[in-house]
């Protein structure tokens, strides 16, 4: 085998790595420290006001296909179930609060309690079950 052949091989084998990486990582609800009131932060930059139980705060760009999958799902969550609004923000008009809030990429979906703390965040596209599930940590 030639040199050109092993980097092609290794480059292959590393491209499927990151692939089963970011499948199984991607969209996935992890337990964040709580920051003091995260919505007092979000607030200025949407309209919308908090859910009663909860609120999913969604960043998102216009170029991001994933961020439409997503807004979707989030939308129908907040619609199933009672006290829980969906605000998105626009990631690319809102910069400084991204960094604040260290939102590295998006879609990135915020979980925030009544109190508006952030529970739980997801990078990626989260499926509805995982988003039902997070809401179900912010409750208890």
């Amino acid at each position: 085998m030639t040199t050109g052949l092993w980097i092609a091989l290794a480059a292959v084998l590393v491209a499927l790595a990151f692939g089963g990486y970011r499948a199984r990582t991607d969209g996935r609800f992890r337990a964040h420290e709580a920051e003091p009131s995260t919505w007092a932060r979000v607030a200025p930059a949407t309209s919308t006001p908090p859910g009663e139980r909860a609120t999913l705060v969604q960043f998102s760009t216009a170029f991001c296909a994933p961020c439409r999958v997503t807004r979707r799902t989030l939308a129908e969550v907040a619609e199933l179930v009672p006290g829980v609004a969906h605000v998105e923000i626009d990631a690319e008009q809102h910069l400084q609060l991204v960094r604040d809030l260290g939102i590295v990429r998006t879609p990135t979906t915020l979980v925030l309690d009544a109190g508006g703390h952030e529970i739980s965040r997801a990078a990626g596209a989260p499926r509805r079950e995982q988003v039902i599930a997070a809401l179900g940590a912010a409750a208890s």
